[in-house]
């Protein structure tokens, strides 16, 4: 078993992304997984289901987003929503190159939890040829908590004021809300990578996000995976469930855990949903 390392990419404005890059136990790789995490975690909360995905034969690349994680440069900021959908097309682009040269019948698979499936989603809308395959787990697409049109318009005053960089701390400050397990509860509250504020304009990019993921579904036709958390009290199963069955794609699968909550990483039958999440994978084909 391989172990993960750190590894940067460059994007266009010179920005130094950090991601965790989990090397497959064989060569060519079954495939290239790209994921995102979620508004307050980063790639260091995956390590399991990643090194899982690893030791089943897959190259994973988990990105810390800009402003988040192992990134320290401009913490909890981003200009715009295009900004960040434009770091994970480069990412994607950077993926694909390789595949074409070392393995073009592998699939590129994105995958998103919470936040970083809505961002995983649009990216796959705009860009459906540098994805083989759209894998969401408890995605944010619909959460349960949206700004009113009065935060909107307050976050819209702000960047007319200039004050974009204004700090707002983010509204997931309780552990219980992710897992109901102490010791992952502790983990959270310890771990000093967790994005607790973010800048106005990244919560603008996320409203931003939030209008384009709402199109999304009739763009999206690749094969899909929804997993979704029956106690969820961050994201409304219902909606994300109607989101889904739009996408154009024939080749879509929900998975319902009906005693998890949001954070499916943490849940104590974890094993059982990353073998899921591995057969899935062993379906996808390169398009």
């Amino acid at each position: 078993m391989a172990e993960s390392d750190v590894r940067e990419f460059t994007t266009s404005d010179g920005y130094k992304l950090h991601y965790r890059f989990h090397p497959p136990c064989e060569t060519p790789p079954r495939g290239y997984v790209v994921a995102l995490h979620g508004i307050q975690s980063h790639a260091g909360w995956y390590e399991y289901s990643s090194q899982r995905l690893a030791d089943a034969g897959y190259e994973v690349a988990f990105l810390d987003r800009r402003g988040s994680g192992l990134n320290e440069q401009d913490r909890g900021h981003a200009p715009h929503a295009d900004r960040l959908v434009n770091d994970v097309v480069q990412f994607l682009g950077e993926v694909r190159f390789r595949r074409k040269r070392d393995a073009p019948t592998t699939p590129v698979i994105l995958s998103g939890v919470s936040w970083g499936g809505k961002l995983a989603a649009v990216t796959c809308a705009r860009r459906p040829e540098l994805v083989d395959a759209l894998a969401l787990l408890t995605p944010g697409i619909c959460a349960r908590v949206r700004p009113s049109w009065h935060q909107r318009w307050r976050l819209q005053l702000a960047g007319m004021l200039g004050v974009e960089r204004k700090m707002v701390s983010i509204p997931l400050g309780d552990p219980a809300i992710f897992t109901d397990e102490p010791e992952w509860q502790q983990f959270i509250r310890d771990d000093r990578l967790s994005l607790r504020q973010a800048t106005v304009s990244l919560l603008r990019a996320s409203v931003e996000l939030d209008d384009e993921v709402a199109m999304a579904p009739q763009r999206i036709d690749c094969p899909a995976l929804l997993m979704l958390a029956g106690k969820d009290q961050i994201v409304d199963n219902d909606k994300s469930r109607q989101w889904f069955e739009r996408l154009q794609s024939p080749k879509k699968q929900i998975i319902e855990y009906s005693d998890a909550r949001h954070t499916l990483e943490f849940e104590p039958d974890r094993q059982q949903i990353i073998d899921d999440l591995i057969e899935w994978h062993s379906r996808i084909e390169a398009r």
